[in-house]
């Protein structure tokens, strides 16, 4: 798990304007295939931690298992979710190539993006952090039909393989 507290609030307001614009985002390995080993997941979440920074978002948490990964960021209003997850698959499926040889790593092409309000942040937190024993009982595709479920989002379930 990849913990980022040294991001303040303040830092998402200019002048009069104030944010709170923060997103559990999920995806997943191309297939689900399980490529993402405990040995290095860690190095991967710092990794994106840093991408995420370095984009002038606000990494809050990442964690995950093998086959997928969970994120809490503040965004800025001049982020695109899209532009965000583009360099960050790009980045991390580049990293994962370089650093830990698997030359054909690739992420799956979609992804999930959902609110997340300030008083729920905290309870995303714990929920992200708990990833390894939520998984001992829950299946990656019934945890995206989950949070799909709560969000209100409708989906068509050829997509969630």
């Amino acid at each position: 798990m990849y913990l980022s507290w040294y991001v303040r609030v303040e830092d998402f307001g200019v002048g009069s304007t104030y944010l709170s614009l923060h997103y559990h985002l999920v995806f997943a390995t191309k297939n689900r295939e399980a490529l993402l080993d405990a040995s290095w997941r860690l190095r991967l979440y710092e990794y994106m931690g840093g991408m995420l920074a370095k984009l002038g978002a606000a990494p809050q948490i990442i964690d995950g298992v093998e086959d997928h990964v969970h994120i809490l960021v503040g965004l800025r209003s001049t982020h695109c979710i899209a532009d965000v997850m583009r360099e960050l698959k790009r980045n991390s499926s580049v990293w994962i190539r370089r650093s830990i040889s698997l030359p054909t790593f690739s992420w799956q092409e979609g992804y999930g993006a959902f609110t997340v309000s300030p008083t729920m942040q905290g309870t995303t937190r714990r929920y992200i952090a708990n990833q390894e024993e939520h998984h001992k009982k829950v299946t990656s595709r019934d945890e995206l039909i989950a949070l799909l479920d709560l969000a209100g989002e409708a989906y068509d379930p050829a997509y969630l393989e």
